[in-house]
């Protein structure tokens, strides 16, 4: 067991640190390839949406029977 006074309060405004500038890195990414997503992945989102779909019907007939 890890015991608590290892982990300080550094490290913790570390890791907040890095996962705040990861998270506006994701976002500033995907922004600026968001033009290249719609022409590449056209029709994912309804093919995402059957493949949802079908999973929660395996799970709901899996249950009834």
């Amino acid at each position: 067991m890890i015991d608590k006074d290892i982990i300080g309060t550094g490290h913790w405004i570390f890791a907040g640190v890095s996962m705040l500038a990861f998270l506006i890195f994701l976002v500033w990414s995907y922004k600026k390839d968001g033009p290249t997503h719609k022409q590449a992945y056209k029709g994912s989102s309804l093919f995402l949406l059957f493949l949802l779909v079908g999973f929660f019907l395996l799970f709901i007939f899996k249950r009834l029977f």
